[in-house]
């Protein structure tokens, strides 16, 4: 069934905009007029399977993708609904009636239009990467595959709102560094467009010799004046190059090794992954995926081609016919610890819980490690910039200070 975007007036005269499914413009009308809205304008949006994946992702590059950050509260909601008994199809129907968000209300409709064609919930999943992702559909899969999608998608809400959370309380403790940061320079930034070339200027009139910090503060000012558009550029061609250089897996690879070396961050940019791999590897082999599929998954997920690797040297050594633990611990990426965890588990059948209590304890660890990196990057932060603040001050009062003694001379 087509999906139609509409531009109306409500009885009041109040415009009105939103999306309708119907099979035909005509119907599509019929349908607004039965809700009392008079329709201004209608067009159709393309349905077709192979432009779908292809508006979702330039939708996401260009512009954000609307609607991500409740995917995991949808997901728990169906889960409920699906749990008292409602059909699927029905099921998306309330979705969609609740839905607020216009891209997420369109996935919604494109996905129950798949359901009522034929198609499994997890292939009209997949036609919407962005909102669902590969584990998503996975799980989704698996749990059709077992009859058992409720308590899936019950479990599929609780890892997507642990991630959440994960994400949350590492943005929070980086947001006060950040906006110091940002203070900061724009601190620098006024005092060198503004203040800087007005007492420089005074002092250049008196024809007195300039010290060479103020002479360095008037070079880097007169370069900053004349040639901004040379950091800018230059700023801008880094961030290019590493978009570019984020397609290719060597590139990737190189960054992620450069990271984990790197003192105190590097330690948390570890157990960050080792958490999402543990959470992500449990909640999937919980829900029925097997073994290396799960693995597959997780190797896209867990945002580190270091780990990537290892984890395709273990799918590779799976197939040779050993266990997940002994590449893993000979891999020199992975805490021992991890290791040695999931070689008990392996052994005694409880891969999944001993995966979830690896979980929790990195999360932990995680949040403690972003505690201390942000409580060390606080007074660092401080210093650099009380030092540039202080140069500028100091530059600027050398050639005042300077005139002034030479005026308390001459007046002797």
């Amino acid at each position: 069934m087509p999906v139609y975007d509409y531009k109306g007036l409500t009885p009041t005269g109040a415009a009105k905009t939103g999306i309708i499914d119907a099979d035909s413009p005509r119907e599509a009308r019929l349908k607004l007029r039965s809700q009392n809205v008079l329709v201004t304008a209608i067009e159709a949006r393309s349905a077709s399977v192979k432009h779908d994946v292809k508006r979702v992702k330039v939708l996401n590059f260009k512009r954000g993708l609307k609607g991500k950050g409740e995917v995991p509260m949808y997901t728990r909601q169906l889960a409920t609904l699906l749990e008292a008994g409602i059909p699927l199809a029905q099921a998306m129907s309330a979705l969609i009636e609740q839905s607020q968000i216009r891209d997420l209300e369109s996935a919604f409709r494109e996905i129950r239009e798949k359901l009522t064609q034929g198609n499994s919930f997890a292939e009209a999943l997949s036609y919407h990467p962005a909102y669902f992702p590969d584990l998503y559909v996975n799980m989704v899969k698996a749990g059709e595959a077992s009859g058992a999608l409720d308590r899936v998608l019950h479990r599929l809400a609780d890892y997507l709102q642990r991630q959440a959370k994960m994400r949350n309380r590492i943005s929070a403790a980086l947001a006060y560094p950040i906006v110091m940061v940002c203070v900061g320079v724009v601190i620098v930034i006024i005092l060198m467009s503004f203040v800087v070339p007005k007492v420089l200027a005074v002092v250049e009139r008196t024809g007195q010799s300039i010290p060479l910090p103020t002479q360095i503060l008037k070079g880097t000012s007169d370069f900053l004046a004349s040639y901004w558009y040379v950091p800018a550029l230059g700023i801008l061609f880094l961030i290019i190059g590493h978009r570019f250089g984020m397609r290719h897996a060597e590139y990737r690879f190189r960054r992620d090794k450069f990271m984990l070396r790197l003192p105190v961050l590097g330690d948390l940019f570890r157990k960050t992954a080792v958490s999402r791999f543990s959470i992500s590897m449990s909640t999937l082999l919980k829900s029925g995926v097997p073994v290396l599929e799960a693995l597959k998954i997780v190797k896209d997920i867990v945002d580190n081609e270091v780990l990537a690797r290892v984890l395709d040297t273990v799918q590779r050594r799976i197939l040779e016919g050993t266990d997940i633990s002994t590449p893993i611990k000979k891999s020199g990426v992975f805490p021992p610890l991890v290791g040695y965890m999931i070689a008990v588990g392996e052994q005694s059948g409880q891969l999944e819980d001993m995966l979830d209590q690896i979980a929790v304890a990195y999360d932990e660890e995680v949040e403690v490690q972003t505690q201390k990196v942000t409580s060390l990057m606080e007074p660092l932060i401080i210093v650099a910039m009380a030092m540039v603040v202080g140069f500028i001050v100091i530059s600027v009062m050398l050639p005042i200070l300077k005139i002034s003694d030479m005026d308390t001379v001459r007046r002797r």
